[in-house]
């Protein structure tokens, strides 16, 4: 198959493109088209185009929270956008950053600069602009909490419009852009972030590794050493072997329920909500429903953590989803709790 490659100043537009590279689940598919925008500005006129227009339209970042399972019949949109812009008034600033930044370069960024708040998300993949679409969590913080506002293109009133927080509608791992898809394509991303404030080492294991690292006053740039380490011993790095890091969300379930759960399960993990509401873990319960580890041909569970999808080799899309089905509908009939996954599944079509 011939793949055509045409630079129109600001974005790149590649016709059969391969996704291989473009998904961290190492996921061979194939778009009709590609654009990589360098220049926001140039979106309208790129969405102009009727083989756009017309068809499907994906946005995509690093594909680290994406899983295909089929090619792609329309164009997949992948922004390269760059540039970070600071407002300060001493005791914390207001950061505007382009959606295609990196995001754990964008945290490296700011801690070196002196910054608090982000550190606890330091090493999770994609870019900045998918930050606020999924609202990213990790060891008792989401980003949510310092975003002030977020700039997209609104594809149905074809104008720049600027979001503020509660607009957004973030929660758990959710937001505006999830209940509309297809209508925003962020282009920027604003943060409030302090010079200083309480550090959050009282989640999964922080507080021990920073003991372990003989640190009893930390700063943020501990903290984010902490968290490295706790990740890289626990999550397999997608460099190395495909995978979407966590794949499956933790329920959040009534607090009636979870009790239950506790009492017929003894270790089952939960975490207190608003609402009388209440987190339990899906990583315990996979690993208690025998999950872990568990390979299928190259897709598998990871033998080092439960929630984490893995392709070992050529799995296919398919493959892949089938695998994680399985896992849901296991953990639902041991259970009775419905799992959902994290990444959002591209089906053909």
């Amino acid at each position: 198959m011939s793949v055509e490659r045409v630079d129109m100043g600001g974005y790149t537009l590649i016709e059969h493109a391969s996704l291989a590279r473009l998904n961290t689940l190492r996921v061979d598919a194939r778009a009709n088209l590609l654009a990589d925008i360098r220049d926001a500005a140039k979106l309208p006129e790129l969405l102009d185009f009727p083989a756009v227009r017309q068809g499907r339209l994906l946005v995509l970042g690093e594909g680290s929270n994406v899983l295909f399972t089929g090619d792609f019949d329309g164009t997949v949109l992948l922004m390269s956008t760059r540039g970070v812009q600071v407002e300060s008034d001493g005791d914390s600033a207001r950061i505007a950053v382009a959606a295609g930044e990196r995001w754990d370069d964008f945290v490296r960024w700011t801690l070196g600069q002196g910054y608090a708040g982000l550190e606890n998300l330091i090493l999770i993949p994609g870019t900045v602009g998918a930050a606020p679409i999924q609202n990213i969590g990790a060891y008792g913080c989401e980003v949510a909490e310092f975003i002030e506002s977020v700039e997209a293109w609104d594809i149905r009133e074809r104008r720049v419009v600027t979001l503020d927080h509660a607009t957004c509608a973030f929660a758990y791992r959710d937001s505006l852009f999830k209940h509309q898809p297809g209508r925003y394509i962020v282009t920027a991303v604003r943060f409030v972030l302090p010079r200083s404030r309480p550090l959050r080492t009282d989640y999964a294991g922080i507080a021990e590794q920073l003991a372990r690292m003989g640190v009893d006053k930390p700063a943020p740039f501990h903290v984010a050493e902490a968290v490295v380490h706790l990740r890289t011993s626990k999550l397999p790095d997608p460099a190395v072997i495909g995978n979407a890091g966590s794949f499956f969300k933790n329920p959040i379930i009534d607090a009636a329920l979870a009790d239950a759960l506790q009492q017929a399960h003894p270790g089952l993990p939960a975490w207190p909500q608003p609402g009388g509401r209440c987190k339990i873990s899906a990583a315990w319960m996979i690993e208690a429903a025998g999950f872990k580890g568990l390979r299928e041909g190259d897709a598998g569970i990871s033998n080092r953590h439960a929630l984490v999808l893995v392709n070992h080799g050529s799995a296919s899309g398919p493959q892949l989803w089938a695998l994680a089905q399985r896992v849901m509908t296991g953990v639902h009939d041991r259970f009775g709790v419905q799992l959902e996954p994290e990444p959002v599944v591209i089906a053909a079509g």
